[in-house]
């Protein structure tokens, strides 16, 4: 053979080989490539929004905290608040209560006063009838004298 001959069998040998590629392999393969270049940008989409909802999450979760901590600085405040009301109350109250002891232990201590002096004022009478006995040398008669007596102790 000669190699033109051989030189144009092959080409018709290569040509065969490219139609045969191109009819029968290369389609499934341009086929998976193209699923697969799809799989991939839908994987790189799906990340991208999954970052997205990421970020959305956090700042949710920030948004979340941040009430959550107003809330409870604002209950502590009301507590603290509720708690000074509850101590003002009970302070005013020990007050009133103590005022109110205060003023029967003056009313009391008033009332013992006035039975000492009354009792002061009777003995200073009787002193006072053992004295004019003594001084008169005789006895005075208390029921007859009654009336000097009372005006005796209201002088006293």
């Amino acid at each position: 053979m000669s190699i033109t001959a051989t030189l144009i069998v092959q080409m018709i040998v290569f040509a065969i080989l490219v139609w045969f590629t191109m009819t029968y392999v290369w389609p499934p393969i341009a086929t998976a490539l193209d699923e697969r270049a799809k799989k991939i940008a839908e994987g790189l989409s799906a990340a991208d929004k999954a970052k997205a909802a990421l970020v959305e999450a956090d700042k949710k979760v920030v948004a979340a905290l941040s009430s959550a901590k107003d809330d409870a600085a604002k209950r502590l405040a009301d507590a603290e608040r509720l708690a000074q009301s509850l101590v003002e109350e009970a302070k005013a109250r020990a007050s009133e209560e103590g005022a109110k002891i205060v003023a029967a232990a003056k009313a009391e201590a008033e009332q013992e006063a006035v039975k000492v002096r009354e009792t002061l004022r009777e003995q200073v009478a009787v002193l006072a009838v053992k004295g004019a006995e003594q001084i008169l040398k005789r006895e005075v008669n208390a029921g007859v004298h009654a009336d000097l007596l009372n005006r005796l102790k209201t002088e006293l």
